[in-house]
């Protein structure tokens, strides 16, 4: 597919691979994969990711043969100028492992550090999350609006864990966050991948997410769609928001300020 392709065509086409690679993973989906050792998991991760980069590779190279990609989930920060992949190849992988149903397949194009489309597929579903810069986020083909809920009090929020290996004061302020919600939400959801969750957001579903620490798979997808349905992000103390942050707030408009009251104790 040429450079000069629109926006709105090459999205149509990512959605195409995604749901390739989707496909692929789902014909994978079934028994819990059982593991010893931290090896054994990580081979296990690293086979459905491969598999899945199989498919993505090829196709989106051929939509876009000058942009790079970007292959590693828990890369974070900055990229250099131009466009880029971002690829979460099975997001939620260590549930697809542990036959839960929460994972999906994300390629997100960032152009000069900014995400301009993204598209992100549940194969168990067969639902397929897009948007694209000033077009709106879209749920196979029907906009997406976030919540129109105005009372923190009154919502369901979210929260994931960036990675398992977190360092002690990320750990602490994740707990002391979980803790600070549960006094002032409804109710507080916490479970792996943080896409999902901002699905659920753009989709109305809940009313904000927050996550600390982070990589640029795990939040671009879910920032992208989240904005276009209307929705506010921004780092837990309300200032705005970039792959260097280390925090992460999504939420309607209408709790965000709240959110970030509870946040910031």
């Amino acid at each position: 597919m040429p450079e000069t392709t629109s926006d709105a065509d090459l999205l149509a086409q990512t959605a195409i691979a995604v749901r390739e690679a989707g496909a692929l993973l789902r014909e994978r989906f079934g028994d819990v994969v059982r593991y010893r050792t931290r090896e054994e998991l990580m081979d296990a991760l690293a086979a459905n990711d491969d598999a899945a980069l199989d498919v993505l590779r090829p196709r989106l190279t051929e939509l876009r043969p000058n942009a790079r990609l970007v292959e590693d989930e828990l890369a974070g920060g900055a990229l250099p100028s131009g466009e880029w992949w971002v690829l979460d190849p099975a997001e939620g992988n260590v549930n697809h492992l542990h036959a839960l149903p929460e994972w999906a397949v994300t390629a997100t194009l960032v152009r000069d550090n900014q995400p301009v489309l993204t598209a992100v597929h549940l194969p168990l579903t067969g639902e397929t999350y897009t948007a694209r810069v000033g077009a709106g986020a879209h749920l196979d083909g029907r906009p997406l609006h976030v919540s129109p809920t105005t009372d923190l009090g009154l919502s369901l929020v979210a929260t994931s864990q960036a990675r398992p290996d977190e360092d002690e004061d990320v750990v602490r302020r994740v707990g002391a966050s979980v803790t600070a919600m549960l006094f002032d939400a409804l109710v507080v959801r916490t479970s792996v991948p943080a896409t999902l969750h901002l699905l659920n957001l753009a989709a109305g579903r809940i009313d904000a997410f927050w996550q600390f620490a982070g990589a640029r798979a795990d939040l671009l997808p879910g920032a992208l769609l989240v904005t276009e349905a209307g929705g506010r992000i921004s780092d837990a103390e309300g200032r705005p928001w970039t792959p260097q942050s280390e925090s992460f707030l999504a939420a309607a408009p209408g709790v965000h300020t709240e959110a970030v009251t509870t946040l910031s104790r």
